[in-house]
């Protein structure tokens, strides 16, 4: 069921959060993250959500993604988790799964770069 843009996307309860990936003398960091103060349903499906809906919900939670001052922590907390669900740091689940490839793919490339290398010197 689509809603028109003036209604609330009926959205599900936040799960709770894990621990931090670290905090600061000022304390963690998800303390200053924008979605604590009123928009933390849209990061979150509720059961049996249409794609049209699932879609326009997520970009609205990316939207909140880009003025929050703690979106860099937040997407790596759920990059090192790694966070199965929802929007964090402006990154889908999907997405988030992307760029975990990418950075795997990266990191084998660079230990075969290093390997390659100790045997060019060692030869």
């Amino acid at each position: 069921m689509l809603h028109p843009p003036h209604q609330p996307f009926p959205v599900a309860a936040v799960p709770p959060q894990r621990a931090p990936a670290r905090e600061d003398a000022d304390g963690p960091w998800h303390a200053e993250a924008v979605c604590r103060r009123d928009e933390a349903g849209l990061f979150f499906a509720p059961s049996k959500e249409p794609t049209a809906a699932r879609l326009a919900r997520e970009e609205a939670a990316k939207r909140v993604c880009a003025r929050c001052p703690v979106m860099v922590d937040c997407r790596e907390h759920a990059l090192l988790q790694p966070e199965p669900y929802g929007v964090w740091g402006g990154l889908t689940a999907a997405e988030r799964r992307v760029v975990l490839a990418r950075r795997r793919r990266r990191d084998v490339e660079l230990r075969k770069a290093a390997a390659s290398e100790r045997i060019a010197q060692a030869g």
